[in-house]
C-alpha cells in the first residue's frame, strides 16, 4: 500500500479536485490582480499627462529665455505644497524649473526630450521630504516654444510630471485584500460544494458496494437493475458471475446426487449377493457385472462435470475448422453409411466461449445427426441476435434427412434431471450434454421437423455476450 495517496476514491477525487480548484483560484487572483495594477498605471499616466498639458497651457517664456508661469488655476492644489507627492519639473537647455512642491524632496533628474515624445517610467527612487526613501512615477513629454510661430525664436524645453506611489499602493493593497477575501470565500464555498456533488455522484458505488455486501452475506441473491448507465456493465457482469457460480454449484451438487443415487443400486445388488452367500463363480460374475455397470456411471458422470463449466469471458474461436476434424472422424466411423455432410457457415462467424464446450455441442449435435441421417446432414452457423454494445449472439443448426422426431416426443428428449442410465436410449447421453451446455452460456436448444432436408433439426441460439 501507497502511504502517499489516500485509499478511499472519494478521498482522491476531492484531493484532486481541491488541488485544481486552489491552482485556478490562484491563477486567477493573480491575472486579476496584474490587470487591475496595469489598468491603475495606465490611469495614473493619463492623470499625469493631462497635468502636464494643462502646465503645458500656461507656461510663457521671456524675452531672456526665462520661464514666466502664472496659471489662471492649479491643475491640483498639490503643486504648490511642498513634499506633497506631486510635483512638476521643467527641464530648459540652460537649467529647469520646479513646482513648490518639488523643494525639499529629491528628485531623479530628467533630461531634454525630443518634440512630441512622451515617457512614462516607474517607480522610480526618490528622496522623501523627511529623508526617507521613497519611489514615485514619472511622465514626461517634449515640447517646443516660439514667439508668434516665428522658427527663429523656437527652443526646446521638456515637461516632467511626478507622482509618488503612495496613492497607487493604497489602491492596490485594498483591491488585493478584498480579492482574496472575496476569492477565499468563494473558494471555501466551492470546496464544500464540490464535497456534496462528489458525494452525490458517488453515491451509486457506494449502493453497489452495499449491494456486493449483502451477496456476500447471503442476504440478497444478485445485484439489482437500478443503476447508473455507466456502472450497468459492471453489475451487469458480477450478476453474470455470480450466476454462474451457483450454476456451477448447483452442476456438481445434481453431478455427485446422481452419481450417488445411481450407485445404489449396484452396491445393494452387491451386499446382498455377500449376504447371501452366493457361490463364489456366481459372486465373480456379479460383482464383475456390477463394476462395469458402475463404471460406466462414473466415466459419464465425470465427462458431464468436465463438459459442464465454460469461461465466462472467453477468447472468440473459429467454428469452422473444428466443425471440419470432426466431420472427418464421424465420416470413418459411419463409413458404411456414406453419409454426406454439408457446410453452410457465414464469414467469420465466432464462438465465444471454450474450445472443448464448442467441440462438445458440435460432436454431439453431428454424431446424433450422422447415427440417425440417411445420406445428408447440414451444419449451418450463423451470427445470431445483435446488441449495440455488446458481442453478437450465435445461430447454430444441425439437420438431417432422418426419421426425425414425433413433436410429443420433444419433450421427453429434452427432459430436465434424467439420470444417466436414462438417458442411454434414443437421444440421450449426447443431448443432455447439449442441453447442459446450452444453459450454461444462457443460449436455447429447440428441436424441430427440418424444412431443408425432412428429418430433425436442432438449433441452438446464444445470446449476445456482455
Amino acid at each position: 500500500m501507497s502511504w502517499g495517496q489516500p485509499r478511499s476514491l472519494q478521498a482522491r477525487q476531492l484531493l484532486a479536485a481541491s488541488l485544481g480548484l486552489l491552482a485556478f483560484l490562484a491563477l486567477a487572483g493573480y491575472a486579476l490582480d496584474r490587470a487591475f495594477l496595469e489598468t491603475a498605471e495606465s490611469n495614473l499616466r493619463q492623470r499625469l499627462r493631462s497635468f502636464a498639458l494643462s502646465y503645458a497651457d500656461d507656461i510663457d517664456f521671456l524675452r531672456s529665455g526665462e520661464l514666466y508661469y502664472e496659471p489662471a488655476a492649479l491643475p491640483d492644489p498639490r503643486f504648490e505644497r511642498p513634499g506633497s507627492g506631486l510635483y512638476a519639473e521643467v527641464v530648459l537647455p540652460s537649467g529647469h524649473w520646479d513646482s513648490p512642491s518639488a523643494q525639499g524632496p529629491q528628485l531623479p533628474a530628467g533630461k531634454m526630450l525630443a518634440a512630441n515624445d512622451e515617457t512614462f517610467e516607474g517607480p522610480l527612487p526618490i528622496t522623501e521630504i523627511n529623508g526617507k526613501p521613497g519611489q514615485a512615477y514619472r511622465y514626461g513629454r517634449g515640447l517646443i516654444w516660439s514667439v508668434d510661430g516665428h522658427a527663429q525664436s523656437e527652443f526646446p524645453y521638456t515637461i516632467y510630471i511626478l507622482e509618488d506611489t503612495t496613492a497607487l499602493s493604497r489602491q492596490v493593497s485594498v483591491f488585493r485584500e478584498a480579492l482574496w477575501r472575496y476569492l477565499g470565500g468563494a473558494g471555501f464555498i466551492l470546496l464544500l460544494l464540490q464535497a456534496l456533488i462528489l458525494r452525490w455522484s458517488l453515491r451509486p458505488l457506494k449502493r453497489v458496494v452495499d449491494e456486493l455486501k449483502r451477496v456476500q452475506r447471503g442476504l440478497a441473491s444478485r445485484m439489482s437493475g437500478r443503476h447508473p448507465r455507466e456502472l450497468e456493465p459492471l453489475t451487469e457482469s458480477i450478476n453474470a458471475f455470480i450466476e454462474s457460480e451457483r450454476e456451477n454449484l448447483d452442476r456438481q451438487r445434481n453431478t455427485l446426487a446422481d452419481l450417488a443415487h445411481s450407485l445404489k443400486t449396484p452396491l445393494a445388488v452387491l451386499r446382498a449377493r455377500l449376504d447371501d452367500h452366493a457361490p463364489e463363480n456366481e459372486l465373480r460374475e456379479d460383482v464383475d457385472l456390477q463394476l462395469r455397470r458402475m463404471n460406466d456411471m462414473v466415466s459419464y458422470q465425470l465427462a458431464r462435470a468436465a463438459s459442464g463449466g465454460h469461461a465466462l469471458f472467453a477468447a472468440p474461436v473459429a467454428i469452422e475448422p473444428h466443425a471440419e476434424q470432426i466431420v472427418r472422424g464421424l465420416e470413418k466411423v459411419y463409413a458404411s453409411k456414406g453419409v454426406l455432410c454439408e457446410f453452410d457457415i457465414a464469414d467469420g462467424v465466432q464462438f465465444y466461449g471454450e474450445a472443448g464446450d464448442l467441440q462438445e455441442l458440435l460432436g454431439n449435435l453431428l454424431e446424433n445427426a450422422f447415427k440417425w441421417a440417411r445420406s445428408r446432414v447440414l451444419l449451418t452457423v450463423k451470427v445470431g441476435e445483435i446488441a449495440v454494445g455488446r458481442r453478437p449472439g450465435l445461430l447454430l443448426a444441425v439437420d438431417d434427412d432422418g426419421p426425425g422426431i414425433p413433436p410429443e416426443k420433444v419433450a421427453l428428449v429434452l427432459q430436465r434431471g434424467v439420470r444417466g442410465d436414462e438417458r442411454v436410449h434414443g437421444h440421450g447421453i449426447g443431448l443432455a450434454i447439449v442441453q447442459d451446455l446450452v444453459r450454461g452460456y444462457r443460449g436455447t436448444l429447440d428441436v424441430q421437423a427440418s424444412e431443408e432436408l425432412g428429418g430433425a433439426r436442432f438449433e441452438v441460439k446464444l445470446p449476445p455476450g456482455l
